[in-house]
């Protein structure tokens, strides 16, 4: 359970990050305040948790095809 919840919060940083580089380096405070009124596609406040445990899913949906075709030799 640790190591799934280090892996989120690692995707969730690494998409926060990586999707929003100039506005966490320019004004991350304004930034973040912000996120009450931001929304992509509809989705509101909660769209880096919605984006990110989408790839979270999609990953762990990869890394069990590759447990089970291990688990098979």
């Amino acid at each position: 359970m640790k190591k799934e919840l280090i892996i989120f919060i690692g995707l969730f940083l690494f998409l926060a990050i990586g999707m929003h580089f100039k506005e966490w380096t320019s004004y991350p405070v304004e930034h973040l305040m912000a996120l009450p009124h931001a929304g992509a596609y509809g989705i509101g406040a909660a769209h880096p948790l919605v984006f990110t445990a989408i790839l979270y899913l999609v990953i762990a949906l990869f890394r069990g095809i590759i447990k089970l075709f291990r688990r098979g030799k």
